[in-house]
């Protein structure tokens, strides 16, 4: 494994859908905080996301129990920004709106700040330090959570204001919380096909093609737990992009079940995983 070419995976991140009560208040949050252009929005349900890419989608369930904080399910939907001036413009955007930051850190990897949207669904906003400067050690990148240091980042905005998610933006990756580590690799690993990047105490990373990670799974809060009763607010569906249609047939074999353009498969916990073709 090396970080030779992270940007040409056979699977990547593409969007996740929510399941939400208050679709007005999540979808305002989506837009005003977060920078997403608002794409499509009826009664039932909004799109957000980057130029034409949906990266979020909201589906309203006025009767959907609240999702429980230690229950499988999304530890934080992950939105990569291009550059580091992106994200020293979105620390000011942010503090001018008075949004509480959960935690901001240096993951030698990457720099990011923590928040969670208005149902409590965790985010982080990042960018990825430059591929060549990631440390690679028997296959597994080195990462670590280390103190953000703003001193070095801040001056990056160059004296530009934030304007909105930039073109480029993506989900950069989908941290889920699940009941039991080995059995989330099976699946993730040994299912779905992506390799194991790094084992953290108390969660696993897994990417294709050299990046960092595109998936994670911890049991930081949800040690034990099962599968995941429905209908529930918080995560319904990870979209993932299939570079081509072998990628979507391997899938299929072993054990996807067919949708229009693509595979679905559900994780041990209840998380469904749908791959598209790119």
């Amino acid at each position: 494994m090396s970080a030779s070419s992270p940007l040409a995976p056979p699977l990547r991140t593409g969007s996740v859908s929510l399941t939400v009560h208050d679709l007005a208040g999540v979808g305002a949050f989506y837009e005003n905080v977060i920078g997403l252009a608002r794409l499509s929005r009826d009664a039932a349900g909004a799109v957000y996301g980057v130029g034409a890419t949906p990266l979020v989608r909201l589906n309203r369930d006025a009767a959907a129990r609240r999702s429980a904080p230690r229950e499988a399910g999304l530890f934080h939907t992950a939105f990569l920004l291009p550059e580091r001036g992106d994200l020293a413009r979105w620390i000011s955007h942010a503090g001018a709106l008075g949004v509480t930051l959960q935690g901001a850190s240096d993951h030698l990897v990457s720099e990011a700040l923590y928040l969670a949207d208005p149902e409590g669904n965790g985010i982080e906003i990042y960018v990825d330090r430059p591929a060549d400067q990631w440390s690679w050690v028997g296959g597994s990148v080195q990462m670590a959570t280390e103190r953000l240091n703003f001193d070095a980042l801040m001056p990056e905005a160059a004296g530009r204001t934030w304007q909105g998610a930039p073109a480029g933006a993506t989900v950069g990756h989908v941290h889920l919380q699940v009941g039991a580590l080995e059995a989330a690799e099976a699946f993730y690993a040994g299912v779905l096909g992506f390799d194991v990047t790094c084992h953290y105490p108390g969660a696993t990373f897994y990417s294709t093609g050299g990046y960092h990670h595109h998936l994670a799974t911890n049991i930081w809060n949800s040690r034990g737990a099962g599968l995941r009763a429905q209908p529930a607010t918080g995560l319904s569906e990870v979209t993932l992009i299939a570079s081509g249609q072998d990628v979507i047939a391997g899938l299929a074999a072993r054990g996807g079940a067919a949708v229009e353009g693509g595979v679905t498969l559900v994780d041990p916990y209840g998380t469904r995983l749908t791959a598209q073709a790119a």
